[in-house]
Order: structure tokens, then sequence, then C-alpha cells
């Protein structure tokens, strides 16, 4: 199975501390205007360092599981389809024939571009979560991947078809 680039971690990292600062930055600042109204009297002294400490906290776990999520993250061009096993608590193995592929992706954030990245979106035949996305490939395995995934679909399809 295929490992995605290591330099996944730097964008992963990036966007938990980036989402863990906005939620963070809600809890101290309703904290902090929580303890400067009316209310602020029935409000313990201790709510906004008690904000600031689960504000902190937030973010280690956000930057632990984006960490972890990388160890975990697998895919796989079999004969018949794609296989995709990713998941930190929650294993998911996802299993895309290529006869249900309608069109293959590629996109690149500004993030992803900024360290070399790109991913890779199959976009399936289908009504729930009919899309998949392969993150953290370099450009030119996107390409490659993309490429493949177009010729293999175009097979499948030739094999089915009525």
């Amino acid at each position: 199975m295929e490992r995605l680039t290591p330099r996944v971690r730097i964008v992963w990292l990036v966007l938990a501390l980036a989402r863990a600062a906005i939620i963070g930055g809600f809890i101290v600042g309703g904290a902090i205007g929580l303890s400067r109204t009316e209310l602020g009297d029935a409000v313990p002294v201790a709510i906004v360092p008690a904000a600031a400490v689960i504000a902190v906290a937030l973010a280690v776990i956000r930057v632990f599981i984006a960490w972890r999520r990388y160890g975990i993250w697998r895919f796989e061009l079999r004969d018949d389809d794609l296989y995709i096993r990713r998941g930190v608590f929650t294993r998911t193995k996802t299993v895309v024939p290529f006869v249900r592929v309608q069109h293959v992706d590629s996109r690149r954030s500004p993030l992803e571009r900024a360290v070399g990245l790109a991913t890779v979106v199959v976009y399936t035949a289908g009504s729930r979560s009919s899309d998949v996305a392969i993150p953290g490939l370099t450009p030119a395995r996107a390409e490659a991947l993309q490429e493949s995934l177009r010729r293999l679909a175009i097979e499948s399809a030739g094999e089915d078809a009525v």
C-alpha cells in the first residue's frame, strides 16, 4: 500500500493549529466577555484561565490527531478498484470500483502549493459520499494517479457496458 508524502503533515498541522486557534479564541473570548458582564459576579474568577487551559488542550489534541493521521493513511490501486484506509479513532476502509468512477480531479490549495503537494479527488456514481480524496501527493504523483484512474475507469466501463 502506498503512503502519502510526509510533507502532508505540515498541511495537517497548520490546519489543526489554525482551527484550534479559532475555536480557542471563541472559548477564551466568551470567558472574558462573560467575566465582564453583570453575570461576572456569579462566575468564578478562574474562568478565563480555565478557558485558556481548555484552548491549549484542544490545540494539543488536534496536533496529535493530525500527526497520527499520517501514519494511518494508505491507498492502493488494485486490479478492479481503488482501496483507501484512513482514520485515527474510527478506521475507515473505502473501496471504489473503477466502474463507478465518474471523473477524477486534482486540486492544490494555497497551503498545498506552498509545500509542493496536491490532492486527487475521485467522483463516483452514487448518492452517499460520492467522492473520495487522496491528499498529500506530489504534483507529479497526483497527475500520474489521475491518469491511471481515468484509464482504468474507461477500461472498466467497456467491460460492463450493456
